[in-house]
């Protein structure tokens, strides 16, 4: 999966040092209650199953995208000419664009200047179109692999992760840390590492609650760890819920508890804004189109996580 996503183109010791909680959450919130998003891989793996390539036609991709209901979308850029092409499309469809997944490499000195480069251009590209949060995912050594970062790779990665979280910050956009399961391996050293070394001012969390489940082997006792831990740096949540180990078709009641997860968050006082990912994968049922399966998922979501929203 996490192969696919970069070819195709991203606390407690926060609340006990009495930090401020990421800007974006900070934002006054509106009478009307914040849209639900969704990112573009989650239609990707369904229009690839069905023989479909979601950027041969990105016009066509989106006119269906806002038929599901949705009015915001994250999208997944790899440089910032991509920014350009879909900012008219925004715009056609009326989508918010709040949000963005750039892939980094940060663990190597001369990648890391290269992905900050890139990453800051695609921000300052995508703030006028509404860029609040930007997510990344630090590449791992090599994808689908089983090796992993050393200390020291893992040290410079939390320097450039930070440095690139403070110059977004001047730019008035926060910074969002993602992970897939790899980041779990070797006791999570390099998931908490990230965590650990950065500033929260600087670095927020995207929660990726499923991959969390997945990398600790399908435990909702480490969601809900996590959730202690970091609960207070999340500006985003990545939401997909599975059955059996599976991913679902659509978001909805599964193997995880999604409204106790709505329920601490709410209890925390932490609002982050939430993402769609509701992926198949090879051994998903194949009952919905993309759409259908959208539709579900948003009507769906919307009731989980209205507590969250308003």
């Amino acid at each position: 999966m996490t192969s696919t996503r970069r070819h195709f183109l991203a606390t407690t010791a926060l609340a006990a040092a009495g930090l401020a909680a990421p800007r974006y959450l900070a934002a006054t919130p509106t009478a009307k209650p914040r849209a639900i998003s969704c990112n573009q891989y989650t239609w990707f793996t369904f229009y690839q199953r069905d023989g479909k390539d979601w950027a041969a036609n990105l016009d066509a991709s989106l006119a269906e995208y806002v038929q599901s209901g949705l009015t915001a979308y994250e999208p997944s850029f790899t440089q910032v000419e991509e920014v350009g092409t879909l900012a008219p499309l925004l715009k056609k469809y009326h989508l918010a664009m709040p949000s963005a997944y750039v892939n980094s490499t940060l663990h190597k000195t001369d990648d890391a200047k290269a992905s900050i480069t890139t990453a800051l251009a695609i921000a300052e590209a995508g703030k006028p179109l509404g860029l609040q949060v930007l997510v990344t995912n630090p590449s791992p050594l090599r994808w689908g692999g089983e090796e992993i970062k050393n200390d020291a790779e893992l040290a410079e990665q939390a320097k450039n992760l930070n440095y690139l979280g403070a110059e977004l910050r001047k730019r008035g956009i926060t910074l969002a840390y993602h992970t897939h399961d790899v980041e779990m391996r070797a006791g999570a050293r390099e998931f908490h590492h990230m965590l650990q070394a950065t500033d929260p001012q600087n670095v927020s969390f995207c929660f990726d609650v499923h991959w969390i489940y997945r990398g600790s082997g399908n435990s909702q006792l480490a969601v809900f760890d996590v959730l202690k831990l970091y609960g207070a740096r999340t500006a985003e949540l990545h939401v997909r819920q599975s059955v059996g180990g599976t991913w679902a078709e659509a978001f909805g009641a599964g193997d995880i508890d999604y409204p106790r997860l709505v329920s601490e968050l709410k209890a925390m006082g932490v609002r982050p804004h939430v993402v769609l990912e509701q992926c198949i994968e090879a051994k998903s049922p194949r009952t919905l189109s993309a759409l259908e399966a959208h539709q579900q998922s948003l009507r769906n979501a919307q009731t989980v996580f209205g507590p969250l929203l308003g």
